[in-house]
């Protein structure tokens, strides 16, 4: 298999999606892929933040752990895996951010067959995680990147609740996942270091 390097990119106000990007990196690199694991900038206001005691522990105990994407890391990497939250069926104001200030490098050609593969959470099945993964995905089109869903690969889709564009979990007002997702995240992180490596493969 030809050397992967994958940057799994997240955001995360009180956890889910970073225990999923976690999921996502330590699967990728028992593939053998150089994985960096990377936070969106955080963008809200410190007032906003303290209002919510899971928000602000979580910021608190990863802000010095996990550093902050920059487009260094998008250039560097092969492929991406994207964990986001849903945002009103949209991606939050963070990794939007992420995505514009990208357009350096897409001016350059850089992000040109970049492979792309996306995770979400809501807080309720219907949350929007279908159209949260399309609206990332449409941005990667523009990129020019080549995007890597799940499909029905893997019997563990099923059995994470059955989004063939990418793994998505229901998440209760206490922040504990109403699906067992984890066997599907880390299925398509190794999908997607699979064909990453097969686009490298052919350069």
């Amino acid at each position: 298999m030809a050397n992967v390097k994958l940057a799994v990119i997240y955001y995360s106000s009180t956890g889910t999606n970073y225990k999923m990007a976690k999921w996502a990196a330590d699967s990728a690199e028992q593939t053998g892929a150089e994985v960096k694991l990377v936070r969106a900038p955080e963008l809200a206001p410190e007032a906003a933040i303290a209002e919510n005691p899971a928000w602000k522990d979580h910021y608190e105990a990863t802000k010095d752990v996990v550093p902050e994407v920059t487009n260094d890391v998008l250039d560097w990497a092969d492929g991406y895996i994207f964990s986001v939250p849903t945002r009103f069926g949209n991606l939050p104001a963070q990794m939007k951010q992420v995505l514009d200030m990208a357009g350096g490098l897409w001016g350059q050609g850089k992000l040109v067959n970049k492979v792309v593969s996306g995770m979400t959470s809501a807080q309720n099945s219907h949350g929007g995680q279908e159209a949260t993964l399309l609206n990332l995905y449409t941005s990667m089109f523009h990129w020019g990147a080549i995007v890597v869903s799940p499909g029905y690969t893997d019997n563990s889709i099923f059995v994470g609740g059955g989004n063939p564009y990418g793994t998505s979990v229901s998440v209760d007002g206490e922040g504990n996942m109403q699906e067992d997702v984890e066997a599907a995240v880390r299925h398509q992180a190794k999908r997607t270091v699979d064909v990453t490596a097969r686009i490298v493969a052919g350069e």
